[in-house]
């Protein structure tokens, strides 16, 4: 969905709001915990979470001031047509552009106590658009880590590889992206998907785009049947055991394999040649002390009843 100006301020408003309610949410410092992710994701990327509390902070639906902005709010994606929040559950990714628009939102859900079925990964309607942390690949030099989901990529992320970007799923590479890589003259992508039939297929179809445009392509190959955050839980440190796998990475190129430098960095100062064999999951750590929220805007008084 395309916004204009104001629906683009509101959606804004409302990831402010999720991001107030993350910090003050242990349950959901708790989920960010357990998958290995370091706190100051939260604050350098917005993140939030939605709790089902957003139409508490909105003019009843009765009045007109309520049933304009929850129609805005469904025009945008975040309230659906039966009047609930689309991401509620979810921890909330916004995806941010160069200019500090958002033209994308993720959504993962945070239970494992959901029914059968329920999508555990979720965006705004329409079409996928913008490139999750461009400042990371405008300054990534000629080297980009590509991962399949936004946990994924905050998972290499949180290990020191900030040259990292994600995709909208197995399938989600977007003109978007492509047009990011070229724009800040990426050199080589080091695919990063699940090692699973999707994530085969989607790295194929990346790869095939990517050399198309004159881009290298490298596929990090995971065990069969985790992903990037499975695998970092289960070898720790994640910072060395990722810079393994970068450094074998698979060239799916022809001819002679241009050198990979993203495990090179001094950050990240990996070392060995053979891939750790997974361990046990590690103890969660406790989720990080954070600022209490802030107000919603004015535009957003308390309501009374919550909503269905």
């Amino acid at each position: 969905v395309r916004l204009d100006a104001d629906d683009a301020a509101l959606l804004t408003q409302v990831v402010d709001y999720y991001h107030d309610i993350l910090k003050q949410s242990p349950e959901a410092l708790s989920y960010l915990a357990a998958r290995g992710l370091d706190g100051a994701l939260v604050e350098r990327f917005r993140l939030g979470y939605a709790n089902r509390t957003l139409g508490l902070r909105l003019p009843e639906k009765t009045r007109k001031a309520g049933a304009d902005i929850r129609g805005r709010l469904e025009k945008i994606g975040i309230f659906r047509a039966s009047g609930h929040e689309h991401f509620t559950g979810s921890l909330v990714g916004p995806v941010v552009d160069g200019a500090g628009r958002i033209p994308e939102v993720y959504g993962r859900k945070i239970r494992n106590d959901l029914r059968p079925g329920t999508p555990l990964h979720l965006y705004l309607p329409g079409p996928h658009a913008g490139v999750w942390n461009v400042e990371g690949v405008a300054g990534a030099g000629e080297e980009v880590i590509l991962a399949e989901s936004l946990i994924d990529a905050m998972t290499f992320w949180s290990a020191g590889y900030r040259n990292v970007t994600a995709a909208y799923g197995a399938g989600g590479f977007t003109d978007d992206h492509l047009a990011c890589l070229r724009r800040y003259g990426v050199a080589r992508v080091l695919i990063a998907f699940d090692r699973d039939e999707a994530g085969d297929k989607g790295a194929g179809a990346v790869a095939e785009r990517l050399m198309e445009a004159g881009i290298a392509a490298f596929r990090i190959l995971f065990p069969k049947g985790m992903d990037a955050n499975a695998y970092a839980l289960k070898v720790a440190p994640a910072t060395k055991s990722l810079g393994v796998l970068i450094r074998k990475a698979q060239w799916l190129g022809n001819g002679r394999a241009p050198a990979i430098t993203s495990a090179a960095d001094p950050l990240t100062p990996a070392t060995g040649d053979d891939v750790p064999e997974p361990a046990s999951l590690p103890s969660s750590a406790a989720g990080p002390v954070l600022e209490p929220p802030a107000p919603m805007a004015a535009a957003m008084a308390p309501a009374p009843v919550p909503e269905p």
